[in-house]
């Protein structure tokens, strides 16, 4: 459901052999791409021979941040950029990325899509040695161990990036710059995307291939779980993180159900083509006599196309998303908030009313957001009401990069199916089941992370998790 969790961030690096060259103005529109990824802040770092480090970072869309800023000031030839939303770290320009801090005779710069479940104990141990940090989030944890393993152990960017790794616990996707050279890490679970392209000579990195399409940059491949590409004599460069063997690939499900855009194609899925398998796989498991079928804006409508041609029932619009609304949860007081909800989605009237409809929405994780709209289509008047959830019952936190919620604050994981669809009023509510949703994916279940749906995370957890601050709106 929107507005109930957010993805960390969305990342970008470019490179160019022509030092004349300036990638800064492609790199917004790639950043530009992957707005729907982070909203909060986001920022450019790139390098010029003659005039080294150039960066620039603000609060807000990447339209805000770079509106009185002239692209062009960054002008470099190799370049990195960063659209954030925060799940470690609160919304503050300081957290703001990429991250930039001295290395050698120059600097290293960083973006991270991601999050780091032992990243409390790696930061005290930086502070203890000295390192004074100026944001609240694991990003700069990572930033600072490769200076240190760089500075204090002798070691290349290729063997910093090795050592670091081993230490750390949870999901990252990493876009490094150091001074002239740009540096792709994916996690070795795969739990965050990364993919490289090339545009002529140049080559990209980015979270979704939608990023490159933008550009028309040609997709080259995924950078594989454990891998760090770099750039040579226009060639693409690899190096197989020695952890890689020894860790489970958690692909996270909830890019396909959510959070990438749907002509994204990301480990060889596409996900337009996995929401039209939700769909379908729901009309399996729900095949209701109905008049219309109707999602719920924007990531939603594959899953209803997809549960339309299956039925035979027609697809049609019933709520209208304004897309110049901001997020809501500023709102200081609950009827501007419930307000906000009206401004955000409207319900066609004539559409509704008197109609057995099949509503489709991509989750449910708070419910509260859930109940709001499902208030709003009632005032319409419908006849029936059958709400369908392209996600299986979400039971449990999200560790890994996806700001969700406490488990107190999950509905599913305090109520039963019948009892959340009492609440909702409404004549039925049905999720779609794990196994389905697994086949709507194409992929092995062991090859995907369904913590957040099964409480069987990939990874240990530090005994103390629930009690770390996982911002949340």
């Amino acid at each position: 459901m929107q507005g109930e969790m957010e993805d960390k961030c969305g990342i970008v690096g470019i490179h160019s052999d022509d030092v004349s060259k300036n990638v800064s103005s492609f790199v917004y529109y790639c950043l530009y791409a992957l707005q729907h990824r982070g909203q909060e802040s986001a920022g450019i770092a790139t390098f010029n021979p003659e005039k080294g480090l150039n960066y620039y970072c603000g609060m807000g869309l990447i339209t805000d941040v770079f509106k009185d800023y002239e692209i062009n000031n960054l002008g470099g030839n190799v370049s990195i950029g960063h659209v954030r939303y925060s799940t470690t770290g609160q919304s503050r320009l300081e957290n703001s990325q990429p991250f930039v801090t001295d290395f050698d005779d120059g600097f290293i710069a960083m973006a991270h899509n991601g999050d780091i479940v032992n990243s409390g104990e790696l930061r005290n141990e930086l502070i203890d040695e000295g390192y004074e940090f100026k944001s609240d989030t694991d990003s700069e944890v990572i930033c600072y161990m490769l200076k240190k393993e760089h500075h204090d152990n002798s070691k290349n960017i290729i063997d910093a990036i090795e050592a670091v790794s081993k230490k750390l616990v949870g999901s990252y996707a990493l876009v490094i710059l150091v001074n002239g050279d740009l540096y792709g890490v994916r996690g070795p679970m795969g739990i965050k995307p990364l993919a490289v392209a090339k545009r002529g000579d140049d080559f990209i990195l980015a979270s979704e291939t939608v990023a490159f399409d933008v550009i028309n940059a040609k997709y080259i491949r995924d950078i594989v779980p454990g891998e760090i590409v770099y750039f040579e004599n226009n060639e693409i460069k690899s190096h197989m993180l020695e952890i890689a063997d020894q860790s489970k690939l958690s692909h996270c499900m909830f890019e396909y159900v959510y959070f990438a855009r749907p002509d994204s194609t990301i480990d060889g899925i596409n996900v337009y083509q996995t929401r039209l398998n939700i769909g379908r796989e729901l009309h399996k498991l729900y095949p209701i006599d109905a008049d219309v079928v109707i999602p719920v804006p924007d990531s939603s409508i594959p899953a209803a196309i997809g549960y339309s041609r299956a039925s035979g029932i027609p697809y049609g619009e019933g709520l209208i998303k304004n897309r110049y609304v901001g997020r809501t949860f500023i709102m200081p007081t609950q009827e501007e908030r419930e307000l906000a909800v009206r401004l955000k989605l409207n319900p066609i009237k004539e559409a509704i009313k008197g109609k057995k409809i099949i509503l489709i929405d991509d989750s449910i994780v708070r419910g509260t957001t859930s109940k709001k709209l499902l208030d709003l289509v009632k005032e319409s008047e419908p006849a029936e009401i059958h709400f369908l959830v392209g996600c299986p019952p979400v039971v449990a936190p999200c560790f890994y990069g996806v700001a969700m919620a406490t488990k107190k604050e999950l509905i599913a994981a305090n109520y039963s199916i019948n009892e959340i669809q009492e609440q909702l009023e409404i004549d039925t509510l049905g999720y779609i089941t794990l196994e389905s949703l697994i086949d709507a994916i194409g992929m092995p279940k062991e090859d995907l992370c369904l913590g957040c749906l099964n409480e069987e995370y990939p990874t240990e957890l530090p005994d103390d998790i629930e009690a770390e601050t996982y911002y949340k709106p």
